[in-house]
């Protein structure tokens, strides 16, 4: 068998269909790197002097009362007193 018996076969050959891709994973990049973003995540807040948690909901949300979303979310950041954030500080505010 040559190197070219190939070109002299006279079989009906069919074209190799290309492989498939596979989708990539939601939350990642191009890459196939994960997003570390939470799938609730929203938008971010940097705190400013004279703000609470429940005026920042109220500002977003509108409603003060939704300050625990807030809280929930950013537990690692602020710790454990939501009456302590300090100016600086980057919220994630949560889609609720």
């Amino acid at each position: 068998m040559g190197l070219f018996d190939f070109l002299s076969d006279k079989g009906e050959k069919k074209p190799v269909a290309p492989a498939a891709t596979p989708a990539p994973a939601a939350n990642t990049d191009f890459f196939g790197n994960t997003n570390q973003a939470t799938p609730n995540a929203g938008d971010s807040y940097t705190v400013v002097s004279g703000d609470s948690l429940s005026k920042i909901a109220k500002h977003h949300y509108g409603d003060a009362a939704k300050w625990h979303q807030i809280y929930d979310a950013n537990k690692a950041t602020i710790g454990s007193n939501p009456d302590h954030i300090e100016v600086g500080q980057v919220l994630t505010l949560p889609k609720l």
